[in-house]
């Protein structure tokens, strides 16, 4: 019996901690690091302001992780949907793999629409943390850089990742400005056809250069 006690308090522990993140992860997507508070964080996920002391430690502390989290999701989901073409796959095949998460993002909204915009707001100023996931980074751009080798051999690998940093910025950008809510409001199949030409032709890059 205690020990099923235990295991319950450990449970309700996880979902304590779990809601907090997600209500870090949504109120930043919203406004930010700068514009976010513990009482908000707090009420938004029906816990107390003991409650993130305890799993935390602080605000701060709270708010990396959320953002850390959140990213990590993002590069699993992208790793994955890269991972998961052929061998022969076309540069087509690749955008659409890459956009994947956000194309996901874009047509269910919520939550992880909040994750695609709390990547994206920090993305050109990296918290404390993000270098934990340095080799998730590496992966991902290596995987693309692989697959983008395949049908582009006249390209250099460091130019190859050029463009799949300028690709990564420019999801990030669409994530955070109008068009990007403009383009949430269109059919799945209308904004796979219009993003992912998009981002084929940063991968691809001038015809006469590459």
């Amino acid at each position: 019996m205690a020990r099923e006690r235990t295991d319950q308090r450990r449970e309700a522990g996880q979902r304590t901690r779990d809601g907090l993140l997600a209500a870090a992860v949504e109120l930043l997507a919203q406004r930010g690091p700068e514009g976010v508070t513990l009482r908000e964080i707090t009420d938004h996920a029906g816990a107390n302001v003991a409650a993130v002391s305890y799993h935390f430690g602080s605000l701060k502390t709270l708010c990396d992780a959320a953002i850390e989290h959140a990213l990590e999701q993002y590069l699993d989901a992208q790793i994955s949907a890269v991972a998961s073409l052929g061998a022969t796959s076309s540069i087509e095949d690749l955008a659409a793999a890459f956009t994947r998460p956000m194309m996901h993002a874009l047509v269910t909204g919520g939550r992880d629409l909040a994750v695609m915009r709390t990547v994206a707001r920090v993305g050109i100023d990296p918290p404390e943390g993000w270098d934990r996931l340095g080799a998730k980074f590496l992966q991902s751009r290596r995987d693309v850089v692989s697959k983008l080798s395949a049908n582009l051999p006249g390209v250099g690998a460091q130019e190859l990742d050029f463009r799949i940093r300028c690709a990564a910025g420019l999801l990030n950008w669409l994530a955070l400005a109008p068009i990007g809510a403009e383009l949430a409001a269109e059919p799945p199949e209308q904004i796979e056809r219009w993003l992912v030409p998009v981002l084929a032709g940063a991968f691809r890059g001038s015809p006469n250069l590459g």
